[in-house]
C-alpha cells in the first residue's frame, strides 16, 4: 500500500487493516479476509487537512475515496455561485462512487474534509479491475446508492411536510448521534448557523430565532460554532 503524507505520521498497513475491520465499511461488507487484504493493498492512503478539497464537482471521476479517520461532507455550487451543503460523510463511508462506472463520468458533487482526514483512495483503473475480481464491491456500491436515494426521499418529505423547527431539530438529533460528544452541559455538536440552515433547508435567520427560543426554554445552549443539546429527545418529541 502506498502512502501520501500531508502533515503527521500516516498509519501502518496493519493499523489500516485494524481500522477498516473496526469500521466495517458498507463498501467492503461480505468480503473474505484474503480478498479484503487484496483490495486494501491496491489503495493509497492520503491525509487531507480540515477544509481541504478531496474531490471537485465537474472534474473527471478518476478516484474513489473511503474515509477511515475524520469526517467529510459533500457540497454543490449553484449557478449563482452559492455553496449548498448536501451530505455528511463520517468515517467508514465512501465518496466519489462515479469512479466505479464503466463509462467515464464526472463527479456530481465536491467533497471537503471537515476535520483532518485519513482516506483510502483507489484510482479508477484499479477499482474497476477489483470489481471484476470481486463483484460484491459493485453490489455494495448499489446498496449505498440506494441508501443515498432514501436519504433524498426523506429530505424531500421533510421539506414538504415538516415545519422549519422540526427540520432543524431532526438535523441536530442526527448530528448528536453521529458526531456529538458528551459534555458537562449536554451533547456538544460542532456546527455553525449557516451549515445548520443549509442542512435543514431553512434560512440563517430561522435557525437563529429557533435556537434562541430553545435556549430560553433550557433545551440548548448556543455558542459560536456549537450547539449543546441538553435533551435531544425533547427537540424531536
Amino acid at each position: 500500500m502506498k502512502t501520501e503524507s500531508i502533515g503527521r505520521r500516516l498509519m501502518t498497513a496493519s493499523e489500516i487493516s485494524a481500522r477498516v475491520i473496526e469500521l466495517a465499511p458498507d463498501l467492503l461488507q461480505g468480503m473474505a479476509p484474503d480478498d479484503l487484504a487484496n483490495v486494501l493493498q491496491a489503495a493509497t492512503l492520503r491525509r487531507y487537512p480540515a477544509r481541504s478539497i478531496i474531490a471537485n464537482e465537474g472534474h473527471r471521476a478518476d478516484e474513489i475515496f473511503l474515509i477511515i479517520q475524520g469526517r467529510a461532507r459533500t457540497f454543490t455550487i449553484t449557478p449563482k455561485g452559492e455553496r449548498v451543503l448536501l451530505l455528511r460523510i463520517p468515517a467508514g463511508d465512501p465518496s466519489g462512487g462515479r469512479a466505479l462506472l464503466a463509462r467515464p463520468a464526472e463527479y456530481l458533487v465536491s467533497t471537503e474534509a471537515v476535520t483532518d482526514c485519513s482516506v483510502l483512495v483507489w484510482n479508477r483503473s484499479s477499482i474497476l479491475f477489483l470489481t471484476k475480481q470481486f463483484p460484491i464491491l459493485l453490489e455494495n456500491a448499489l446498496m449505498i446508492a440506494s441508501t443515498y436515494f432514501a436519504v433524498l426521499r426523506d429530505l424531500l418529505v421533510a421539506a414538504s411536510h415538516h415545519t422549519a423547527s422540526e427540520r432543524i431539530a431532526q438535523v441536530l438529533a442526527n448530528l448528536s448521534r453521529e458526531v456529538g460528544r458528551k459534555g458537562f452541559e449536554g451533547t456538544v455538536v460542532n456546527i455553525s448557523n449557516e451549515d445548520l440552515a443549509n442542512e435543514a433547508n431553512v434560512t440563517i435567520f430561522t435557525v437563529s430565532r429557533t435556537l434562541n427560543q430553545w435556549q430560553r426554554k433550557g433545551l440548548v445552549v448556543k455558542r459560536r460554532g456549537q450547539v449543546v443539546l441538553r435533551s435531544p429527545e425533547q427537540l424531536v418529541g
